[in-house]
């Protein structure tokens, strides 16, 4: 069996890539990294080291190709594949569109594409990208052949420098979650997988809560000039803030999907200590990176706290809270960051949250986090 993935970072390396190999697919990675993607190929595999466990694995059947250099050979890898899988970011999901596109009008058989993001509908964004691209009959071409279902996906990753180019460390504990409604013929034979017939309430959960914990902890972290988040969750004022954050956003998701009170609680509090893991050593700024997009109206913050107003007809003091300290998150390597700061200097910083989340300046979540500023 084959696979394409696109995506040869730490998180294609260490996630995806990881487990398709358990199911033992010939994968391939399409990637711009050239020194990535010629180290794949002469290695021909890699190892994922479990972090806080002392145990590794190696990957192999593993192959790369450039993106841009070999499009030729992309554009047959994803004809023949079984299985077509990215980690990518949400906005490079646009830039790979026009790639993916011309495989796929090669392809005689059915497949799916699983965009395996942090962002809600991935495969069905990177669906309509695709389709841009394409006219009536090539749309009709690839609408009759290709899935697009939607995932929801966890592992943490944090940014590492390792001496070796290829090998990554990631947390023990995954989840990948596959909705099944937009599939196409042979459901992929992956162990590492869980088939469900709705996401959304795997989605949400997964979004409000490891997703929601992360930033939480990212942006109380950063104002106590903690480095890594490990030590920022040690601190027992963060981690009630945090903890606290998550029993609202874990009230929303009780009452909208029935999930049981009892537990999830205990899943929240399994998300904590993953990120206690001595072994892991993520950096406050790379899970706090780009906070206008994580401060968007859609996104872990934001939408659980409107949506708790909505249920509960009052407001979350601790999301609010979080939201207040994202508004102070100056990191000069990312781009998002800068902008958020150049806003909160022209416009103050409640009107840069207005703006970032796009609600009415009467919203109720924008006066919770006007008393944290």
């Amino acid at each position: 069996m084959k696979a394409v993935h696109f995506g040869a970072g730490n998180i294609g390396r260490g996630f995806i890539g990881a487990l398709l190999a358990e199911a033992e697919y010939e994968t391939i990675f399409v990637d711009v990294n050239k020194a990535l993607i010629d180290e794949l190929n002469e290695q021909r595999q890699y190892t994922v080291e479990l972090a806080g466990t002392g145990k590794s694995e190696t990957v192999t059947e593993v192959s790369g190709l450039h993106s841009q250099e070999q499009e030729r050979e992309v554009i047959q890898a994803i004809a023949e594949a079984e299985l077509i899988t990215t980690a990518v970011g949400p906005h490079v999901l646009k830039m790979i569109a026009p790639l993916l596109a011309k495989g796929l009008l090669e392809r005689k058989e059915e497949a799916n594409v699983v965009a395996c993001e942090n962002a809600i509908g991935g495969s069905e964004i990177l669906r309509k990208h695709l389709m841009e691209s394409l006219d009536e009959t090539q749309q009709s071409h690839v609408q009759s052949l290709i899935g697009f279902p939607n995932a929801a996906v966890d592992r943490i990753v944090p940014d590492q420098t390792n001496d070796d180019l290829l090998t990554v460390k990631v947390e023990p504990y995954y989840e990948w979650v596959v909705e099944t409604s937009a599939m196409k013929g042979t459901r992929p034979d992956v162990p590492g997988i869980t088939y469900v017939e709705d996401l959304e309430p795997y989605i949400e959960r997964k979004l409000f809560t490891v997703n929601t914990g992360h930033a939480s902890t990212a942006y109380l972290g950063f104002k106590k000039d903690y480095h890594l988040i490990k030590d920022a969750i040690s601190d027992d004022s963060i981690k009630e803030k945090v903890r606290g954050a998550l029993s609202e956003t874990g009230a929303v998701l009780i009452e909208k999907y029935g999930f049981k009170e009892d537990e999830h609680h205990q899943y929240i509090e399994k998300i904590l200590k993953r990120f206690e893991n001595p072994d892991l050593l993520d950096e406050v700024v790379r899970v706090g990176r780009a906070p206008l997009r994580k401060l968007g109206k859609d996104d872990r913050l934001v939408k659980p706290a409107s949506e708790y107003v909505s249920l509960f007809e009052k407001t979350p003091d601790h999301l609010a809270e979080v939201m207040a300290a994202a508004l102070s998150f100056h990191v000069e390597s990312d781009q998002e960051a800068v902008e958020l700061q150049q806003m909160v200097e022209e416009k103050g910083a409640l009107q840069a949250f207005i703006a970032a989340s796009e609600l009415s300046s009467e919203h109720p979540v924008v006066e919770a986090v006007k008393q944290h500023l």
